[in-house]
């Protein structure tokens, strides 16, 4: 029997060695069949047959690599069978034949059906994108910064993806700074890291995003099959091959060289992802790593998911990344607010907000000119790692202790009253309730007040959150208020880390030398001050150590005091910049 299959071998090698390459194989459904004998023992030699023969051409073709070619090696094959499922679809048994070695070359997985590329494509871009769009989302890799201050962040050249960066970004920082595996070196070093302590550190951020998108059961990884010959190429090899396939990119062009891998195992889709970073790396890195995202999550989920589904996720005019987008890499769901739960609407509509609380989480510059109202999910992620939203552009703030995020005795009132006060805030995010509702947060949080302060919130028939406040700030302990004689109740004095990573060009250097941008702020929560004390508060010339810290002023201190009211910023050199 061994002789009669070495015969099939030598056979299927040189059915191999043909000067004409043969066409790629696809295996047929599988169907439920009761035939024995004779008619099943074809069938079973057939495949072997087709098997053996894609083995061998796959052997011949490595063989005429090799320095000497006279040389063999016995190389293994194994045959692999596998189920591979696509967004909310699954294909027919997928056959693929690949080696021990694992290559980078080996198994790019299967090509989505022309209906399921062109509805990937429409989720993303919608029907009417312009060149200039493509051309953005198709030239932006995934790759530190090449400058030593700021070489832990990823570095972004172009308008647009910034939003898959800041999301992987926020990640990374989770697995550099709290990740005991990946803390070698001191945490306040943060140029100290290794390129390897980053290179996993990125593939594991990559990985569990992409995991968190798939409800923890499943990774699909995206790759493109002109990267077959490019892999260990230059960079400027791949890039060339990528202008030529995307010109006049569609749908029916993405179907073509899409390729997509499904994993279960964490570990598994990690070791490719590392096998796939010089892909990840060069210009359609972002891009691909939004697809696999979108896939892992399932484009009819996705769908489901949205407000307004007929919108694409990129949008227009500026091809800036959705706040759908960016909640699907923070959250694992494309939903397009950032409000805690769901918002009840009436007539049995509501909007859908973030369900769950967060690994790492998500400041705005909107809120603080009151467009939206982040809930406590995004604001108080398990680590002190948020990515900062203003009109045009996602940055990250991160910390590098997590006490920052505990709350004291003060904070826990604040939140807890405001927490109340949210839940019957049926304005999106207005700061106003109804004196229905206001009746209801007094007798949930146990505040009595006098009947002189009642009628004045309750005198215009809304209550607004900024007079509320002050009122409790002014209101006795024992009736539920926090007032404090000696104004050290819930003082904080801490560091936070602000990372822009859009490469701008470096200001007094006579080179033209562009890079990303790294700004440490000293941050100081007083306790309380007053609306004219807020209004006051202007930059400072000078300073002694006995005295407050300097205050200083920039929208990204706007975006601070969403998280922690009444913040004072202060920072050494030019302002930290969100855009």
């Amino acid at each position: 029997m061994a002789d009669h299959d070495d015969e099939e071998f030598k056979m299927a090698v040189r059915m191999s060695m043909q000067l004409e390459t043969p066409e790629p194989k696809r295996s047929k459904p599988w169907e439920n069949t009761t035939n024995e004998g004779e008619e099943s023992e074809m069938i079973t030699r057939r495949l072997q047959r087709d098997l053996m023969a894609a083995a061998a051409e796959k052997r011949m073709l490595s063989m005429t690599n090799e320095a000497d070619p006279t040389e063999t090696t016995k190389v293994e094959k194994d045959v692999i069978f596998e189920q591979a499922e696509v967004g909310n679809s699954s294909d027919t048994l997928m056959q693929t034949v690949s080696d021990d070695s694992h290559d980078s070359q080996t198994n790019f997985g299967i090509q989505l059906s022309p209906v399921e590329a062109n509805k990937l494509f429409s989720i993303v871009f919608g029907d009417d994108v312009t060149k200039a769009i493509i051309a953005q989302w198709s030239n932006q890799g995934i790759r530190f910064s090449p400058d030593r201050d700021t070489s832990m962040g990823l570095v972004q050249h172009e308008g647009g993806p910034c939003g898959v960066l800041a999301a992987i970004q926020a990640y990374l920082l989770k697995h550099l700074l709290f990740s005991s595996e990946e803390s070698v070196a001191p945490v306040e070093d943060l140029t100290s890291f290794t390129d390897e302590e980053k290179s996993r550190a990125l593939t594991k951020s990559m990985a569990e995003i992409l995991f968190l998108c798939g409800n923890g059961d499943k990774a699909v990884v995206a790759n493109l099959s002109i990267f077959n010959n490019t892999n260990q190429g230059s960079e400027s090899s791949m890039n060339d091959v990528i202008a030529k396939s995307l010109d006049g990119f569609s749908g029916s062009e993405l179907q073509k060289v899409l390729r997509v891998q499904s994993y279960k195992s964490k570990e598994e889709a990690i070791e490719r992802l590392e096998t796939m970073l010089p892909v990840f790396n060069s210009r359609m890195g972002a891009l691909l790593f939004l697809i696999s995202a979108l896939l892992s999550r399932g484009l009819d989920c996705i769908q489901a998911e949205r407000d307004d589904p007929t919108q694409p996720l990129v949008t227009a005019p500026f091809g800036h990344a959705s706040q759908e987008i960016v909640n699907l890499l923070l959250c694992g769901e494309a939903v397009a607010h950032v409000f805690d739960g769901q918002m009840d609407l009436g007539g049995g509509m509501s909007l859908r907000g973030i369900s769950k609380k967060v690994q790492v989480g998500f400041l705005t510059l909107m809120e603080s000119l009151n467009f939206c109202k982040v809930g406590q999910f995004l604001k108080c992620p398990r680590w002190p790692i948020w990515v900062v939203g203003s009109e045009s552009h996602y940055t990250v703030l991160f910390a590098l202790d997590s006490s920052v995020q505990d709350e004291n005795e003060f904070e826990r009132r604040e939140s807890q009253v405001r927490r109340a006060f949210d839940a019957r805030d049926q304005s999106g995010g207005g700061g106003f309730i109804s004196v229905e509702g206001f009746n209801q947060v007094l007798k949930e949080t146990s505040i009595s007040l006098p009947m002189q302060k009642m009628d004045n919130l309750c005198n215009s028939g809304f209550i607004v959150w900024s007079e509320f406040w002050q009122t409790l700030l002014d209101l006795d302990n024992r009736l539920g208020g926090l007032k404090d004689t000696t104004g050290l109740n819930g003082k904080k004095v801490f560091n936070v880390y602000h990372f822009n990573g859009i490469a701008k060009s470096v200001p007094g250097c006579q080179m033209l030398i562009q890079r990303p941008r790294f700004t440490q702020l000293r941050v100081s929560v007083p306790p309380k001050w007053t609306p004219e004390e807020f209004m006051s508060l202007t930059p400072s010339t000078s300073s002694t150590a006995d005295s407050e810290p300097v205050s200083q002023h920039a929208p990204l201190v706007d975006c601070i005091r969403t998280r922690w009211p009444r913040a004072v910023c202060n920072w050494v050199g030019d302002s930290p910049s969100i855009v």
